[in-house]
């Protein structure tokens, strides 16, 4: 893999401050900055701060807003939502095997791959040369995040390993496979009913490509500075490692690090499991902040990449209501930065006790 060095930032006039002492391997970095104007009515002097961080890992850098309410809890009656656009959705029970593609019998002779009740087939919007989507169930059009379990969780994502390995095999050219997730309309997703996304391509995204291009050490001291400073850590639950994103893309932003593999594809049945119960605790979490939308990314690099680890990105989206405010803004989408108002810090104390537990 090659080096690749997070940049340095120009802070301005902001003061940057290392966040860990120099004995550690890697140095956290941020830049505080302020803001100064004059109150609307007095004129009295005001000041507001922004952090701006550096991500460890990328390089990329993200600013954390003083709180501003930007993120609302759901006020949105979802049921009644689903209720309304039921009739019409291609993944429920009635129409499912008459509405979705089926799957070349290269890839899997019966057209479509279940396991329990999850059920993947052919995205008929591809994204790739590869491209799936699996329900995690045709019964459950409406699933809020408070009823996410592991059952649910896991049975889907083994269709989603099935098919990276199916893959894999009828199109070796196809190295680079990802699941993802744009769970409600907010997160960009078309469909109601709740689903994940699979790609397996022969070109790595945008992403992939960064991350498979930072050192192996470099994801290690990551994950070490975490573990010592334990502001963000959230544990470990037996091979995988979740932390709150030091410098977020998008809010509640969690992350998760497997060692030893590097690809979905490699994922055994005990992995897909305990992947699967992190994402259930952090996605009941979402619900107990008062989330229903997130979006989800595990990122694969080519099978038996040497000292990548498999890692996974997963945030949370603005709530669906009639006229909500997008969480996605000219910085996110235009200049490639977060600004977020949810500090990672009150994310890791509010969600925490259910990783520790």
């Amino acid at each position: 893999m090659a080096e690749c060095a997070p940049p340095d930032v120009d802070s301005g006039s902001g003061k940057a401050e290392t966040i860990l002492e120099p004995r550690y391997a890697m140095e956290l970095r941020r830049h505080l900055l302020t803001a100064e104007m004059l109150e609307p009515g007095t004129e009295r002097v005001i000041h507001t701060s922004i952090d701006v961080r550096i991500d460890p890992l990328t390089g990329h850098s993200s600013r954390i807003l003083p709180e501003r309410g930007l993120m609302p809890a759901n006020d949105f009656d979802l049921a009644a939502f689903a209720r309304e656009n039921q009739p019409r959705c291609p993944f429920c029970p009635e129409r499912i095997n008459s509405l979705t593609p089926t799957l070349p019998p290269t890839i899997h002779p019966e057209g479509r791959i279940a396991r329990g009740e999850a059920v993947l087939f052919p995205n008929l919007h591809a994204y790739s040369p590869h491209s799936c989507v699996s329900v995690y169930s045709p019964r459950l059009h409406h699933l809020p995040l408070e009823d996410m379990t592991d059952r649910l969780v896991t049975d889907n994502l083994r269709t989603q390993v099935a098919y990276a390995r199916a893959v894999m095999a009828a199109d070796p050219e196809s190295r680079w496979a990802s699941i993802n997730a744009n769970h409600m309309l907010p997160s960009g997703s078309s469909l109601f009913h709740p689903h994940l996304q699979g790609i397996v391509d022969p070109q790595p995204t945008t992403q992939q490509k960064m991350l498979a291009a930072v050192p192996a050490e470099r994801f290690e001291s990551y994950l070490k500075a975490e573990r010592q400073t334990g502001e963000r850590y959230l544990g470990n639950t037996g091979r995988v490692e979740w932390v709150v994103s030091f410098a977020p893309i998008a809010p509640a932003e969690l992350r998760a690090f497997i060692k030893g593999i590097s690809s979905p594809a490699e994922l055994d049945e005990d992995l897909v499991a305990e992947l699967a119960h992190g994402l259930m605790l952090a996605l009941n979490a979402y619900a107990e902040m008062g989330f229903q939308s997130f979006n989800l990314a595990l990122y694969g690099a080519p099978v038996a990449t040497d000292g990548y680890p498999l890692n996974l990105r997963l945030a949370c989206r603005s709530n669906l209501k009639a006229f909500y405010r997008s969480d996605s803004t000219l910085l996110e989408r235009l200049h490639w930065e977060g600004a977020v108002d949810l500090a990672p810090e009150m994310v890791a104390e509010r969600i925490g006790e259910r990783f520790r537990a």
